[in-house]
C-alpha cells in the first residue's frame, strides 16, 4: 500500500547499488558492447502474449486478454486458477524486478550483487523481516489466503522452469558475467515479505525522532517546537469531522460530545527531550542507506484520495479518485491488471481489477463489481526507537539486567567471503546500533537526567516497530477484492494491520465512506516523538488502538471524503494518540476548497473535472508570500525584472511558467537562508559548507569563533526541504518581522540579514543569479519545467551502471508542471534542487455509475523489460495528466484486446 507522505528521499535510499553488475557491463562493453547488446538479447525475455501456453497445475484453460498497452485481464474459472495465472504473468513482465525485491526483503542482496551489499544485508537481517513473514505464514494467514499464495508461487515457478538468462530479463545476462547466479524457486514466503518493505516505506516518523534528536544539539526545545509547528485544525481541516470516540469505540457524526485527552501526550524523558548526541547522524545515514522500493518516507510526499457522493455528481453516482506520490522508478511499482472468474460464485468471488504490486496476488487498489477503494498514508507512528543501557550480562530493564534474545545470521557473498552475524534484541525489538562501529556509538555522549542509569560506555539502540510482529494484511487485500459493501469493506479492513491506510470507499449503490485501520500502538509515557529509554517501563507500549475505536464515516454530510495524508481527527477529541506528525494539510484543504467551489449554487462535478483536480498545480506558499515579495524595493534592475515576473501571477505551477521557476528559486533561497545555513551538518546537504561557532567553546576559550562545517546528508533528503511543514514554519514567523530566525550571518560568520524584508531581498537577488545560470540571462526563456524535470531510472543497471548502460535502460528527461505540496506532487527537496523525485505513481478515477468509463494510467508501463513496446509507453500521457479508458465489462475487454493468450492445464 501506498504511500507515504511523511517520508524521506534519500538518493541512496532511491537506489540499489549494484557495483558488480556494473563492473560486468563495463567487462561486456570493453570486448565489444554489440556482442551482448545484440537485438536478439534485448527481445529474448519479451513474453509470448498470442496463442497458447502450458500451465501446469491448472483446473481448466485461464484466457489472459491484453490491450494495446500489454495490461492483461485474465478470466479463469477457479480462484486459484487466476492466481496460478496472475504469478505466471507478473513473471512474464516483471521477474527481475520480483527477484531483487525478494533479495532485498530476506537481507540477501550479496548473493546477487556481491560484497558492496554486505552492511545492507546486515542491517536486514536485523530487522528480520524474513523471519516475520515466516510467522504470518505459518500462524496468521486463513487457509483461503494460504492457498491463493501458493497458487500464486506456482504460476511464478511454472514461468521460471522454461526460461533463464537472457531469455528471464537482458539484467540476467549481465548479472552472469560475474557470478553464476540463477533464481531460485518462488514461495508462498517471498510474496508475503513484500509487505513489510512496503511497510518500511511507510514506517511515519522514525526519521523525525533522529532529525529532533540532531537539532536539540544546535536549538533549544523552542526552536525545535517552531521547526514542528502544531497541526493547523482551524484552517486545514482533519479527514473526519463531527464524529465522538471512547476507549471502546467510534461513532461518526455524533453529536455526544468530545473525549478526553490523549494520554502520554509529551514525552518527558530528559535525554530524549534534550537530545541525542550528533552521532545519532549515523543511525540516520544506516537507515537511509535502506533501499525504499515504494518511495521516500519522510517530510513531503504523498497521496491524494478522495471520493464524492452522487448527490453531488454529474453521473449521478459516485466518483473516486487516487494518486500516490512515490518516488519516480522504472519499471513504475504498480501493476495494473484485471482478474476475473469466468462465473462469480462462492468458490470464484473475484470480479476485480486495478493496480497490483508484481511479487503479490491480488489488486491492491482499485475496484470490483461491486465498490472501489482507494488508499493514502494515514502517518500513523508505529515504530519507536528506544535507548538501551547495556550492561555485561544483558540490558537494563525496571531495574534488573535482561538476557538479550540472540540469533545467528550467514550471510554469503558472491564475490567474496560470507559473513556471519549476531542479531540481538531487546524486548522493544532488534538492536540495530549493533551493525557498525558508527552505530555503535549512538547515544555514547547523550545527555541525560538523574533519572537515567549511568551512561557507561553508551546506549544501544533498538527499534520497536509493529511491521515486525506477525499480522494478518495479506487477508485483508483478498477481503477487500471481493468484498461487496461497505460492511464486508470494514471487515476486511480489521485485518489490515501494517502499513496503516486511509480507506476511502464507494459502491455502485451509491455510498461513499471512509475507514482508519491498522496496528497502532498504545503508549504509556512519551508521544513517540523522540527516542525513549528503554530501560523505563514507563515508555513501554500498552497493546494497541481497538478497530471499532479507530475513526470511520459512512455517507457523511458532506457529500464528500477527502484524505491526502492531512490529520485523521482532531487530536484535541480524541482518546488515543495517532501520530505527532500528520501531513499539515495543503494538499487536503486545496482538494476540499475545489470541490466546494464546483458544488456551490447547486453545481455538480463530472468524472472530468476529478481528473483536472487530480493536475491542480497551485502554490499554497506561493499565494501567501508573493504579495509580500512584491513589495520589497529592488535596486538591481536584472532583480527587479525577474520581480516583475510575480504580478498577476496566479500562482499556478505550469510547465512552461516563468514565473513559478523564479518564486520556486526564491522560496528555495528564502529557507537556504533563515533555516538551512543554521542547521546541524547531519541534516545540511553533502558538501555544503560553512563557518559555524565550535560545538563546545567553553572547551577552548582561547580557540576559533568560528569552525568550517560541511553537510553530511544526501541533498535530495536534506532539510528544510519544503514540504507544508516547511510552509506552516513560515507562516507562524510572517508577521514577526523581527523574529529571530530572519536574522542571518554569512559564510565569515557575520550577521548579514536582520529582518524579514532582508531576507526576502537576499533570496530575490539569490534566485536571480541562481536561475540566470541555470536557465539563462533572459528571462523570456525561463520555464518551470527546464528547471524541474523528471528522469525515470532503471533501478539496477539504470542507476549505477555504466552511462552507456544507462542510456539504454533510463527515459527521459520530461519537463514536469506541479510541485512540493500541489495537488499535482511532482515532489523536490528545496535543500537540494529541483529535479523531481516523487510524482503520482499512477492515477485512476473510478466511475461508479459505469465502471468501463473509469480511467487510469501508470507511470512507465506493464513491462519491465527495456525495449519492449510496453516499457514506458504510458508516461507521456502520465505527464500531460491525460487518463486511458480502463475496459471492466467482458464487452469492453474484448473490444480493447490486441492479444489473447490461454494458458492450458
Amino acid at each position: 500500500m501506498p504511500v507515504n507522505e511523511n517520508g524521506r528521499t534519500k538518493g541512496k535510499r532511491r537506489r540499489l547499488i549494484y557495483v558488480a553488475i556494473g563492473l560486468a557491463t563495463l567487462l561486456v562493453l570493453g570486448v565489444g558492447a554489440a556482442a551482448f547488446w545484440t537485438v536478439s538479447t534485448v527481445r529474448d525475455s519479451f513474453p509470448q502474449t498470442t496463442g497458447s501456453l502450458k500451465l501446469p497445475g491448472l483446473a481448466s484453460p485461464v484466457t489472459v486478454k491484453r490491450d494495446a498497452r500489454g495490461v492483461p485481464t485474465l478470466y479463469g474459472d477457479t480462484a486459484e486458477d487466476l492466481f496460478k495465472a496472475q504469478g505466471f504473468v507478473h513473471a512474464q513482465d516483471r521477474f527481475w524486478e520480483m527477484d531483487v525485491r525478494r533479495h532485498m526483503t530476506s537481507g540477501r542482496l550479496s548473493e546477487m550483487f556481491g560484497k558492496e551489499q554486505v552492511e545492507t544485508d546486515e542491517f536486514l537481517r536485523t530487522l528480520g523481516w524474513r523471519q516475520v513473514a515466516q510467522k504470518e505464514y505459518d500462524e496468521k494467514l486463513s487457509a483461503e489466503t494460504k492457498k491463493y499464495l501458493r497458487a500464486y508461487a506456482d504460476g511464478v515457478n511454472a514461468y521460471l522452469a522454461d526460461h533463464g538468462g537472457s531469455s528471464l530479463s537482458v539484467e540476467y545476462a549481465a548479472l552472469g558475467f560475474v557470478n553464476d547466479y540463477e533464481p531460485e524457486k518462488w514461495t508462498p514466503v517471498d510474496s508475503v515479505a513484500w509487505l513489510k518493505a512496503m511497510a518500511w516505506d511507510l514506517r511515519a516518523n522514525v526519521e523525525d525522532e533522529i532529525d529532533r534528536s540532531l537539532l536539540s544539539q544546535r536549538f533549544d526545545e523552542g526552536e525545535i517546537a517552531d521547526l514542528y509547528p502544531p497541526y493547523p485544525y482551524k484552517r486545514n481541516k482533519p479527514i473526519v469531522e463531527g464524529g465522538s470516540a471512547t476507549t471502546d469505540g467510534y461513532a461518526p457524526q455524533s453529536a455526544a460530545g468530545g473525549a478526553q485527552g490523549v494520554p502520554g501526550a509529551q514525552n518527558t524523558y530528559s535525554a530524549a527531550s534534550a537530545g541525542l548526541s550528533s552521532q545519532m547522524g549515523s543511525l540516520a545515514k544506516t537507515m537511509d542507506d535502506i533501499p525504499a522500493l515504494l518511495g521516500p518516507s519522510g517530510s513531503g510526499i504523498g497521496s491524494n484520495s478522495w471520493v464524492v457522493s452522487g448527490d453531488l455528481t454529474t453521473t449521478e453516482k459516485p466518483l473516486l479518485a487516487n494518486d500516490p506520490h512515490l518516488s519516480a522508478q522504472l519499471p513504475s511499482v504498480w501493476y495494473q491488471m484485471g482478474l476475473q472468474c469466468t462465473r462469480v460464485s462462492d468458490d470464484c468471488p473475484y470480479e476485480v481489477s486495478g493496480f497490483s504490486f508484481s511479487g503479490m496476488p491480488g489488486v491492491v487498489i482499485g475496484h470490483n463489481a461491486d465498490i472501489s477503494w482507494g488508499l493514502t498514508n494515514l502517518g500513523a507512528d508505529v515504530a519507536d526507537l528506544y535507548l538501551e543501557k547495556v550492561e555485561d550480562d544483558g540490558y537494563l530493564y525496571d531495574g534488573k539486567a535482561r538476557e538479550f534474545g540472540t540469533r545467528e545470521e550467514l550471510i554469503k557473498v558472491a564475490d567474496g567471503e560470507d559473513k556471519r552475524i549476531t542479531v540481538r534484541t531487546t524486548r522493544n525489538g532488534p538492536v540495530i546500533s549493533d551493525r557498525s562501529d558508527e552505530l555503535a556509538e549512538v547515544g555514547k555522549e547523550a545527555p541525560v537526567g538523574n533519572s537515567a542509569p549511568d551512561r557507561g560506555d553508551g546506549y544501544a539502540v533498538s527499534l520497536r516497530w509493529t511491521a515486525l510482529e506477525p499480522s494478518s494484511t495479506m487477508d485483508a487485500v483478498f477481503g477487500i477484492n471481493k468484498a461487496a459493501d461497505f460492511e464486508e469493506f470494514r471487515k476486511a479492513a480489521r485485518d489490515f494491520a501494517v502499513p496503516s491506510q486511509n480507506l476511502v470507499y464507494a459502491d455502485t449503490d451509491g455510498n461513499i465512506g471512509y475507514q482508519a485501520p491498522g496496528k497502532i500502538p498504545r503508549r504509556g509515557s512519551g508521544d513517540g516523538s523522540l527516542p525513549a529509554p528503554g530501560w523505563d517501563p514507563a515508555y513501554s507500549w500498552n497493546g494497541y488502538i481497538p478497530f471499532d475505536a479507530l475513526p470511520w464515516e459512512l455517507n457523511p454530510d458532506r457529500g464528500y471524503v477527502v484524505t491526502a495524508n492531512q490529520a485523521v481527527v482532531d487530536e484535541d477529541d480524541y482518546p488515543y494518540l495517532l501520530t505527532t506528525d500528520p501531513g499539515y494539510g495543503a494538499r487536503s484543504q486545496r482538494i476540499s476548497e475545489l470541490i466546494e467551489e464546483k458544488i456551490k449554487d447547486g453545481g455538480k462535478i463530472s468524472p472530468d473535472d476529478m481528473r483536472t483536480m487530480q493536475l491542480d498545480n497551485h502554490s499554497e506558499i506561493a499565494e501567501l508570500l508573493t504579495p509580500l515579495l512584491l513589495k520589497i524595493e529592488i535596486d538591481d534592475p536584472m532583480v527587479r525584472e525577474a520581480q516583475d515576473l510575480l504580478k498577476d501571477w496566479d500562482y499556478s505551477q505550469d510547465t512552461d511558467s516563468s514565473a513559478a521557476a523564479y518564486f520556486n528559486a526564491v522560496w528555495r533561497n528564502i529557507l537556504k537562508l533563515t533555516f538551512g545555513d543554521k542547521m546541524p551538518k547531519e541534516l545540511r546537504p553533502n558538501g555544503e559548507c560553512l563557518s559555524v561557532p565550535p560545538a563546545n567553546p567553553a572547551a577552548d576559550p582561547d580557540g576559533p569563533a568560528t569552525v568550517r562545517e560541511c553537510g553530511e546528508r544526501d541533498a535530495d533528503a536534506a532539510q528544510p526541504d519544503g514540504g507544508d511543514r516547511w510552509f506552516e514554519v513560515v507562516r507562524t514567523i510572517l508577521k514577526d518581522e523581527d523574529n529571530r530566525w530572519w536574522k542571518t550571518t554569512g559564510s565569515d560568520g557575520e550577521p548579514l540579514d536582520e529582518n524579514r524584508d532582508e531576507v526576502f531581498e537576499h533570496a530575490m537577488n539569490d534566485a536571480r543569479w541562481e536561475l540566470t545560470a541555470e536557465l539563462g540571462k533572459d528571462i523570456d526563456t525561463w520555464s518551470w519545467g527546464r528547471l524541474h524535470q523528471l528522469m525515470l531510472r532503471n533501478q539496477t543497471l539504470g542507476t549505477e551502471g555504466p552511462g552507456v548502460v544507462q542510456w539504454m535502460l533510463n527515459r527521459g528527461p520530461w519537463n514536469l508542471s506541479g510541485g512540493e505540496a500541489a495537488v499535482n506532487a511532482t515532489g523536490w527537496n528545496a535543500a537540494g534542487g529541483y529535479d523531481v523525485l516523487w510524482v503520482p505513481s499512477m492515477r485512476m478515477v473510478v466511475d461508479l455509475a459505469d465502471l468501463d468509463a473509469s480511467g487510469w494510467v501508470n507511470l512507465s508501463g506493464a513491462s519491465g523489460h527495456a525495449y519492449h513496446p510496453n516499457y514506458t509507453d504510458q508516461t507521456t500521457a502520465w505527464a500531460k495528466g491525460e487518463l486511458y479508458e480502463w475496459p471492466f465489462s467482458d464487452k469492453a475487454v474484448q473490444e480493447a484486446a490486441k492479444d489473447t493468450m490461454t494458458l492450458s492445464p
